[in-house]
């Protein structure tokens, strides 16, 4: 990838023109970056924006599922099951680096519970949730296999007798009477996977432009004014059409354009992750699906090692930064979680790290934040005397149902410039999925070669291709021509020069964008202050910072990290 002070650059001299772009993006999240990868796909140069980091909004709180979305299926959401288990199962190939597989289980209490009610919401009959007995699952899961036959790659439903499932997973709630299993997938490390698409779309159309840190900070004859979050600066560009992709900002982002209309109705979900070692034996690899008490749905699963992956809650809120777990959801989801499994005790001292970030979805009268519709929506405005430009705002959307949202939306914009549609995007690999191995056997011997033409140990490359797909092949590049390497400090599995080729190829403008996005390494524990430390150095060498830069993105990040993340910044991380 360019640097970011290379697009600017050529930002300026596009601003020293008439500034006219085919397409401006606003919103550098899943969808914003997904509709910049189809259009260069194209051969359409479009600039996309983004106000922090890409993927630091919503992008980068979800539960970390590519999911059919079962429990759409009890609102009678069917077109979006169907397009959400299709695309998952497109991601499962496209993205195999980190999209993988994973078993379900539901636990069910009951046999007939939840008929009528089911009938009733996905008539649109009844809008508040029940529990949901054994037929109602059944039911559920044989449509959800129906739906997943195209392209299917994993093993249909099943259900297991509650004396299995309690032989498996002993401290599940005995008054379990079967468990629904299916296979849905997650993603490792979504953040990852749009600066992978940032970097598709650059290397498909090199006209193509994504500037992180750069917001829309007005609108004045005719022309989108662009401001600099970093050095300030202004730039001025003329689109021929506007897409707002900003998630839960899209109605400020209308508002400086000129539309007034109010399409956003969010609500907050938080996610905890735990250390629970205890149930690495009985969970496994297999997420837990559980219905809650107040009959919402909750989820439990292994990220790595004893890490734990717990969410999520539901709570309206009209405020996009609401990006804070309160201590009230943390207290419900321990809570629930002690009600689907009795025989583990989690408590607040487990909590390694926390998040929560805003769903971006419509407006609606909907008693139940569960009834709002996850699918999305386009709205378009056309030009007019004051606004020169077609404005194109998406309300909603999935990470799952990202491609397919893009194609949809980039369609309308291609009629709208006249432009032919080249390439089918279902087919596409995503960066580090491109030419990564298939199977296991495939995997050790390209991890062995690259191993041996770097000479750099075997766990090493295979740690690297975990993290980057065969872009772990640039990496070890990068770390074989590094004068000198090290571990870093608090986290040894990474070194110092891996994050620096991160940092001089990714876009990194602060400190919280390896900590957070290009890394795992706050979501796996090991953000201390020792390590902060060490990392502050490490990028402001990279991209030399001063002394007084390098504190200050110090500073930065152990604040974000103790005030939105809950983590206490002791020196070093406890054993």
């Amino acid at each position: 990838m360019k640097t970011r002070a290379e697009v600017l650059r050529r930002l300026a001299a596009l601003g020293a023109g008439d500034g006219t772009v085919d397409v401006l993006i606003v919103g550098g999240g899943i969808n914003g970056v997904g509709i910049l990868r189809d259009l260069a796909a194209q051969g359409v140069p479009a600039l996309l924006v983004e106000q922090e980091d890409f993927s630091g909004g919503t992008s980068a709180a979800p539960s970390r599922l590519i999911h059919g979305g079962l429990r759409y299926l009890e609102t009678g959401e069917f077109a979006l099951v169907r397009e959400s288990v299709e695309e998952r199962n497109l991601l499962l190939r496209n993205a195999a680096h980190v999209v993988k597989p994973l078993r379900v289980w539901v636990p069910v209490q009951g046999w007939f519970g939840g008929l009528g009610s089911a009938l009733g919401r996905v008539l649109r009959l009844v809008r508040t949730p029940s529990r949901k007995g054994a037929a109602v699952v059944t039911m559920g899961l044989v449509v959800y296999d129906w739906f997943g036959k195209v392209g299917r790659s994993m093993p249909t439903h099943r259900i297991l007798s509650r004396r299995d499932a309690l032989a498996e997973v002993p401290s599940l709630n005995p008054s379990t009477t079967v468990i629904g299993e299916f296979y849905d997938a997650r993603i490792t490390h979504p953040e990852r996977l749009v600066v992978e698409l940032v970097a598709d779309a650059e290397a498909d159309c090199p006209q193509a432009m994504a500037v992180n840190y750069l917001s829309v900070s007005g609108f004045a004859d005719g022309a989108v004014v662009l401001t600099d979050r970093i050095g300030g600066a202004e730039f001025r560009v003329r689109p021929k059409v506007v897409v707002n992709a900003a998630g839960p900002w899209v109605d400020g982002v209308d508002g400086v354009l000129g539309s007034r209309d109010r399409l956003m109705g969010g609500t907050k979900g938080s996610h905890l992750v735990i250390r629970a070692p205890g149930l690495v034996g009985e969970l496994g690899d297999t997420m837990l699906y559980f219905e809650t008490p107040d009959h919402r749905i909750c989820l439990i699963y292994r990220l790595s090692g004893d890490l734990f992956l717990l969410g999520t809650t539901d709570i309206r809120t009209d405020d996009p930064a609401d990006r804070v777990c309160s201590e009230a959801e943390i207290a419900y989801l321990l809570d629930v979680l002690r009600t689907a499994l009795p025989g583990f005790r989690p408590n607040r001292e487990d909590i390694v790290f926390q998040y929560a970030g805003v769903r971006p979805l419509p407006v609606s009268s909907a008693g139940a934040t569960g009834a709002i519709s996850r699918d999305h929506k386009l709205h378009e405005r056309e030009p007019s005397a004051g606004r020169p430009f077609a404005l194109l705002t998406l309300v909603g959307g999935k990470w799952t149902t990202y491609r397919a949202c893009a194609e949809q939306i980039v369609d309308v914009v291609l009629r709208r410039l006249h432009y032919p549609r080249r390439v089918d995007t279902r087919t596409l690999p995503v960066g580090g999925g491109r030419d990564f191995p298939a199977d296991e056997a495939a995997l050790g011997a390209w991890v062995r070669a690259l191993a041996a033409r770097h000479g750099l140990p075997d766990a090493r490359v295979r740690d690297l291709a975990g993290r980057y797909g065969s872009g772990a092949e640039a990496v070890a590049t990068a770390i074989a021509a590094a004068v000198t390497d090290r571990p870093i400090a608090g986290a040894p599995t990474y070194s110092a020069a891996e994050i620096a080729c991160l940092a001089r190829q990714e876009r990194v403008e602060r400190l919280g964008d390896i900590v957070l996005r290009r890394t795992l390494m706050a979501f796996e524990g090991l953000a201390c202050r020792e390590t902060l430390a060490d990392l502050a150095e490490v990028v402001g060498d990279a991209l030399h910072w001063s002394g007084e830069r390098r504190e200050a993105e110090l500073q930065a990040t152990m604040t974000l990290m103790a005030t939105r993340h809950g983590v206490a910044m002791d020196w070093a991380r406890a054993a």
